[in-house]
């Protein structure tokens, strides 16, 4: 499978995305009433169904377009999830690779005294900004936006962390798109689509 780095999605029809977080749960209930769980996944998985809201011909070109060159379930493509995009440097934390120099980014989600983290491997271009020990950053260190990863020329001897926006990247868990004519308007005909998947591909 490829990437396809750009474009990102259309934002305007991502917007009315349903989804979020997932996770995977064998749930056993024993004799007793009691349960028996077991977590398969160590984090999260994003999904999203786009098939909700009526789509414009104008919307059914562009994602008719759009799903001809990620080919289906074939490739993987940047997905902007409205309900969460960006991290601020106050929840955020950043996880140092060797030969400390190297560090992945992630985003905390902090519940009282548990915090969850997520590494994030898409950030998006001209957003992030790095601070050590709370003082921005601005030499001495490169972003891949590919993966997430920053890279100094000389390892910090402080605490790093960052804020910047960053997308899901995805891939459609459908290969064949089935549209129907739903109604018209003054503008022309409203399409609907029972099935339009994304799913959260680990890169």
């Amino acid at each position: 499978m490829s990437f396809i780095e750009t474009p990102r999605f259309p934002d305007n029809i991502g917007f009315s995305a349903i989804g979020g977080p997932g996770f995977s749960t064998n749930v056993v209930t024993l004799i007793s009433g009691y349960e028996s769980r077991n977590v398969n996944w160590a984090s999260t998985r994003y999904s999203y169904d786009l098939a909700i809201p009526p789509r414009t011909q104008a919307e059914v070109d562009v994602i008719n377009a759009f799903f001809r060159n990620a080919q289906g379930r074939a490739n993987g493509f940047r997905f902007k999830d409205w309900s969460d995009y960006s991290a601020q440097a106050a929840s955020t934390v950043s996880l140092g690779l060797s030969p400390n120099t190297q560090f992945q980014l992630q985003k905390a989600y902090v519940s009282g005294s548990s915090t969850s983290l997520r590494k994030i491997t898409k950030p998006v271009s001209g957003t992030v900004q790095v601070y050590v020990n709370g003082v921005l950053q601005t030499t001495g260190y490169t972003v891949n936006h590919a993966t997430g990863v920053i890279t100094f020329t000389a390892a910090p001897a402080d605490v790093v962390t960052w804020t910047g926006q960053f997308d899901v990247p995805v891939r459609f868990d459908v290969d064949t798109l089935r549209w129907r004519v739903l109604d018209r308007d003054a503008n022309g005909l409203l399409y609907q689509i029972d099935s339009l998947t994304l799913i959260e591909v680990r890169v």
